[in-house]
């Protein structure tokens, strides 16, 4: 694959420090709710991440926010009842989520499609029921959850409180960032593209010796460990977890964050799950219609479908050309008065 040129990666570095410092002085610029929204979009940006990877296969699951609910317990119960440190309890969490979503594999993965879709909702509600209505609520908490989580522990060398929300940003940002980049190498791997090849051509892929079930089993607790972690970073910021919390509302909100984005690019969830946040928590409570929330997402998502069906991440290209194309024929102008001015 032959490299970029000078000028394009120069701009994409440009592009990069400006977001990153962007993203720095964010915080700066807000008021404290907001930034509270500002912690639980970075959050979601793992969810929806996180759950991409997966439909890299072909499979699309209904049971992502109660992986993510996995997580939150996981680490709740891991700082809580074990007493470990909150860091090493987010890392459980995550791993339990992994675990589950292992076990999980071997029934919903003999599904495809429809069928694995109303398989993995049928097991994230069972999952759901277990911490609201078993016999185990003495341990989940029943419908009230788990209250009074360990938060992440201050760093008092350096003055930083994780209750203040613009630094449990800043961290909520690291671990994202993190956990992005190793989402996207594993995307751009060998890896990856098995995933691809099984989702496009999967018996093609079984033709040539790719297990298509181990790979799928890897996408699957890949996914399910990021959203977990995902899970354990909301818990010990809003320091309860719940049942209801993670609930077919908000796998509705995950799915909607992912088509209206797009899944065909590493950013197009990304895009979704940004402008559906601004669009709900700067517009609809200016407005105060709030509470229509659900009504107005899923006319977003009937327009989405009919007027943009590869999602945000198409408008992107276009923009692209767009500047490029501006680019272009200012170089050519100047070309153009250079040759001119000898004849004058």
């Amino acid at each position: 694959m032959s490299e970029p040129p000078a000028s394009t990666r120069l701009y994409r570095t440009g592009g990069y420090i400006l977001l990153a410092a962007a993203l720095i002085v964010l915080p700066h610029l807000l008021s404290f709710s907001q930034k509270e929204i500002l912690v639980f979009l970075t959050i979601n940006i793992l969810l929806v991440s996180s759950y991409r990877l997966l439909t890299l296969t072909g499979e699309w699951s209904l049971a992502h926010a109660v992986i993510m609910g996995i997580g939150a317990y996981g680490s709740a119960l891991s700082a809580k009842q074990l007493g470990l440190p909150v860091p090493l309890s987010m890392l459980m969490g995550a791993g339990a989520a992994g675990l589950i979503a292992f076990l999980l594999s071997f029934p919903l993965l003999r599904m495809k499609g429809f069928y694995f879709l109303i398989g993995s909702f049928a097991a994230g509600e069972i999952i759901r029921l277990i911490w609201k209505w078993s016999e185990l609520t003495w341990l989940f908490g029943g419908p009230k959850g788990i209250k009074l989580i360990p938060p992440y522990p201050d760093i008092e060398f350096l003055s930083i409180d994780f209750y203040d929300p613009a630094h449990y940003y800043y961290l909520c940002l690291i671990v994202v960032t993190i956990s992005l980049i190793i989402l996207y190498r594993i995307e751009r791997s060998r890896v990856g593209l098995t995933f691809h090849a099984i989702h496009w051509q999967d018996k093609l892929a079984e033709s040539v010796g790719v297990n298509t079930f181990r790979y799928r089993m890897l996408a699957f607790v890949i996914s399910a460990f990021f959203a977990g972690l995902a899970g354990a970073l909301y818990a010990h910021y809003v320091g309860t977890v719940n049942p209801n919390r993670f609930g077919v509302e908000e796998m509705v909100y995950i799915l909607i964050w992912a088509i209206v984005g797009g899944t065909a690019t590493f950013y197009g969830p990304i895009l979704g799950v940004v402008a559906l946040t601004v669009l709900n928590e700067v517009v609809l409570r200016a407005l105060d219609v709030d509470q229509m929330r659900p009504m107005l997402y899923g006319a977003i998502l009937i327009v989405s479908i009919l007027f943009l069906p590869n999602g945000l991440e198409s408008v992107v290209p276009k923009i692209k050309g767009w500047l490029a194309g501006r680019r272009d024929r200012r170089a050519a102008a100047k070309r153009g008065a250079k040759t001119e001015q000898p004849a004058q």
